[in-house]
This record gives structure tokens, sequence and C-alpha cells, in this order.
């Protein structure tokens, strides 16, 4: 029995004394003790050592004590099991050397069996929920199958996936391959996650807001809502779409406990767009997190006045940013914590 089940009470829609708090990429880059562990070893050693991911999954709870904690993984680890090479270049970000551009690409993805090519995140998972102890519950994740496909066909980061975009509109047929055997490799992955005792997933999709409305009802939000259907009834899912606040209803419709929410789109507008139906998790935008302690105490304050404290998960609206000084990190976690109190 999780003894601080706040998170899990709030994704049911429950009447709390306050809004549960986490961070999205809480444990990493921004603590001293995850950057200790960062010159030692390479990030995919991180990834896949259990007893790595699971110290640094644990790491932010020890000092802040949020309501969840996260798994430390990737999205990219999805595309590694699927045959594709993806490397973590220093300085740089994703590379992946070898694109998927045509059908001969195409031939080499496969459908794994996620039990032997990600063994090693079940086995975190062990770890980590050893180490809670069963004080908060544990969040497992995954990329978007859209997300997932600007990576694989970019071969990297990029500011507008041109070439990923320009392989969905000239290689239609090809494209909904990649993202359904993608897509079936996700919801495989993700029920093995639960099935080793994450308590909720969340669905990233952090370049949904690269397509347009009408193209994000083809290349993205059927795939997602497949993940949602398949997982739904066997543990709370969160979607987060950055720049997607024009598929909120669609995703508070979905099935999914949950609908995160970016810093562009406001509470008021957020609880309209998804008719107040569903909880909503967001928004507070990260480099606000450079603000002066007293002003995030105000702020975060704003923010669950307008979102409600129910139905609400307080994090932010993108992934914390690595120079966010600790002490500013804290007043979030800390005004969270406090509210009503």
């Amino acid at each position: 029995m999780i003894k601080n089940d706040l998170f899990l009470r709030a994704l049911k829609g429950e009447i709390v004394d306050r809004p549960p708090v986490w961070m999205m990429r809480q444990a990493g880059r921004y603590l001293p003790e995850f950057m200790a562990l960062k010159e030692k070893y390479d990030f995919f050693t991180r990834c896949q050592t259990p007893e790595l991911a699971s110290e640094i999954t644990v790491q932010p709870i020890r000092r802040y004590g949020m309501d969840a904690a996260i798994l430390f993984s990737d999205i990219l680890v999805i595309p590694q099991a699927m045959n594709i090479e993806v490397q973590m270049k220093p300085n740089f970000g994703p590379y992946l050397p070898n694109p998927i551009r045509n059908a001969q690409d195409l031939e080499k993805v496969i459908v794994p069996d996620v039990h032997d090519a990600l063994g090693y995140v079940m086995d975190a998972i062990a770890m980590t929920k050893e180490k809670l102890n069963e004080e908060v519950p544990l969040i497992g994740f995954a990329g978007s199958p859209w997300t997932i496909l600007c990576y694989c066909v970019e071969g990297q980061g990029s500011k507008s996936f041109d070439k990923a975009r320009g392989f969905c509109f000239t290689q239609p047929e090809m494209a909904h391959q990649l993202l359904q055997r993608i897509t079936d490799t996700t919801i495989a992955y993700l029920k093995a996650k639960v099935a080793a005792g994450v308590n909720a997933v969340q669905v990233f999709d952090s370049w949904g807001g690269m397509l347009s409305p009408a193209d994000y009802q083809i290349f993205s939000w059927p795939y997602i809502q497949q993940i949602v259907n398949a997982l739904k009834d066997e543990a709370p899912v969160i979607v987060f779409g950055k720049g997607c606040w024009f598929a909120l209803k669609e995703m508070a419709n979905s099935g999914a406990s949950a609908v995160g929410v970016d810093w562009t789109c406001s509470p008021e507008n957020a609880r309209y767009l998804t008719g107040g139906k569903v909880t909503l998790q967001g928004n507070f935008d990260p480099a606000r997190l450079l603000s002066p302690p007293e002003e995030i105490k105000k702020m975060v304050k704003q923010m669950i006045d307008a979102f409600g404290k129910d139905k609400y998960v307080a994090n932010l609206g993108h992934g914390i940013l690595p120079h966010i000084p600790l002490e500013n990190a804290k007043a979030f976690i800390d005004a969270v914590k406090s509210y009503g109190a």
C-alpha cells in the first residue's frame, strides 16, 4: 500500500487537500548528485544499468519529497530495441546514424520482444520500487509514436523536423507502417512496465506541436489513442503533448486519466477545452524557475488557484532546465506542498 497516494487520488479525480506535485525531468541534470554520476558513466550506460537508473530516479525524492517518482530512462530506448542505432553525443544530443528514409531502411525495423530487448528497464523498476519502499508512486513513460518517428527519420534533434514531416507527406504508407510498429512496441513496453510495478504511465508527445491540427489527427493522435485504449484498464495514463492545445478536447475524451498542459495554454483555456472532465497536469514555464524563489512561490499559488486544487497535478509545462538553482526547484515543490496550509 503506497503511503503517499495523493498523486493517484488526483488522477482518479478525488477531492484532495492540495494538489500533488512532481516535475518532468526531475531525475536529472539540475542535481549535483546526478552530475556526479554523469561524470563517471555515459548516458545510455546510466539508462541501461538498473542500479544507476534506480538511484537517479530516487535522488530528487530524497532531496525534495515530490509526490511521485518518474523512472530515469529515455524515450529513445524504444528505437534502440527496434533495431535502430541511437547514440547520445555530448553537447549534441541524440544521433541516429542510419535514419529511416526508404523501404529498405524500414525492412530492418523490428517489433521486438520487450522483455528481452528492454529487460533492463523492468529490472530498474524492481530496484526503484525497493528503494522507494512504497513511499510514493512510480511513473513509467514512453514517447509518442510520432515523436519517436521524428528522431528515427530526422536522425537527430531538430527545431522543425522537416525531414520527418516530409517523409510522412511524401511516403504516407511507409510512415504509417513505421508508426504502427512503434505503437505496437510501445504498448508492449508500457504493459511490461505496469506488470513490473509502475503505478501510472505518461506518453510524451514532445513534437506533436510540429504538426498542423489536421495532420495531428493523421500522424499522431490515432496512435496515442491506441496506446491509451490498450493501457487505461491496467494503469492510469497521462497524455502530454507539447504545443498541442488544439488536441486537448480529444485527449480529454480519450480515456486518459490526465492530460498534460504546456505553459502556452492558460489554466482557464485548458479547463474550457477539456470540458472540466479530466485531471490536468502542468503548466509552469520551466524558465520561470529562474525567477527569485519568493516570486516562484507566488506564481505557483496563482497557478493552482487558476486550475483549482482538485483534478489537478502541479508540474512544469515541460522538462526542468539544466541550470535551475536548487533552491528555486525547492521553492516550486514547497509552494505546492504548503498550498492551503
